[in-house]
């Protein structure tokens, strides 16, 4: 396996880890009632800041890892793997790692600063593969 499939597969694991981390307060905090429900209606208490940071961090996950997705597959299919291309998919993964506790916590401008170094090491690795 190609470390840019390795860095995938562990992203996809960490997007794991990090609906647990949500998921876990989320029911406490609403109960499961309204989250086994169909969720028809809004619940009657909102979220303590910590889940919803939380709840925001897993959805910017889901968005980031469908362009680190493309990237990964352009690289390995097109056959432009490099030692350039693993380090950026490793960047991009400790990134996504650092940005769970600075989103939860509100490190303020820290999590923008590395969820800007995640995104533009995704952004290269594409880059990499067409040049």
């Amino acid at each position: 396996m190609t470390p840019e499939l390795t860095a995938l597969a562990l992203a996809g694991l960490l997007q794991a880890v990090q609906y647990m981390l949500f998921a876990l307060p989320a029911n406490m905090e609403l109960g499961t009632g309204y989250t086994s429900s169909p969720r028809d209606r809004a619940p009657s208490r909102s979220l303590s800041p910590r889940t919803a940071r939380l709840q925001r961090a897993l959805n910017n996950h889901f968005e980031g890892l469908i362009l680190f997705t493309l990237a990964v597959v352009v690289v390995t299919l097109g056959g432009q793997a490099t030692g350039f291309t693993a380090a950026c998919a490793w960047i991009y993964l400790a990134m996504r790692v650092l940005y769970v506790p600075a989103y939860a916590l509100g490190w303020t401008p820290w999590r923008s600063v590395i969820w800007g170094t995640g995104f533009f090491a995704t952004v290269a690795m594409i880059l990499a593969a067409l040049f």
